[in-house]
């Protein structure tokens, strides 16, 4: 598939950077869901497509498995869960691929109990014990994948515990006057210069200086005094 259609299937989400090794778990995450969505929507269609009865606790054979209108509703509604995680960003979706996946296994073992009975309003069968198990399985490591190992790799983007998917920082403070104004743009004039190797001594000097202040504001404020 080309390049440039496969973008177009999975843009970056907020704030993500797509290239990176590390950043690749997202990218996972996303690809992941989009595929359990449509895992569920064929399930689901094939079930719809077959007039099955909405609350039938016999349930007919759908791709294997038994299933009845209520079943096909929720698969659906799932894989819309899915869908939307995945143009949200990888940090969404492996966190709804997680919490889907455990809903999976709670669900095996709680409809193995009702199959027999008046209250298995899923129509659940063994076949579906087992498939539900399976999936569940499958969509914990994936939603798993890169985020719940002992030592992610510097640019993974779980490492830092950001709010959003690449770990960006805080937003820059907008300037309030032309003073400070004018210490952002000479600012990152220096850093463009000392990153390029073409700073003067002045601005290398500047830079290394300010290097270890944490906020924006300490930064201009540094900087600012330089001027004076």
């Amino acid at each position: 598939m080309p390049t440039t259609l496969f973008g177009r299937m999975f843009p970056p989400g907020r704030h993500e950077h797509a290239p990176s090794p590390g950043r690749g778990v997202l990218l996972v995450h996303r690809i992941g869901a989009v595929l359990a969505a449509a895992v569920l929507v064929t399930f689901a269609t094939a079930g719809v497509a077959g007039g099955l009865e909405f609350f039938s606790t016999e349930g007919r054979p759908v791709l294997g498995l038994s299933s009845n209108g209520l079943l096909s509703a929720i698969s659906i509604a799932t894989a819309v869960v899915l869908v939307a995680a995945a143009i949200r960003g990888g940090r969404t979706a492996s966190t709804v691929l997680i919490v889907v996946g455990a809903l999976f296994l709670i669900s095996a073992f709680v409809n193995l109990a009702l199959i027999g009975t008046v209250a298995n309003l899923l129509a659940f069968r063994l076949p579906n014990v087992f498939f539900s198990i399976g999936a569940g399985l499958v969509l914990l490591l994936v939603g798993a994948y890169g985020r719940l190992s002992g030592r992610p790799p510097a640019d993974n983007p779980y490492r830092s515990g950001d709010a959003d998917d690449a770990g960006a920082p805080p937003p820059q403070p907008t300037p309030t006057t032309a003073a400070e104004a004018l210490a952002d743009r000479d600012m990152a004039v220096a850093e463009e210069a000392v990153a390029q190797h073409t700073a003067t001594p002045d601005q290398a000097r500047r830079v290394r200086a300010i290097g270890d202040l944490r906020t924006h504001e300490d930064r201009r404020q540094a900087w600012m005094r330089f001027q004076h």
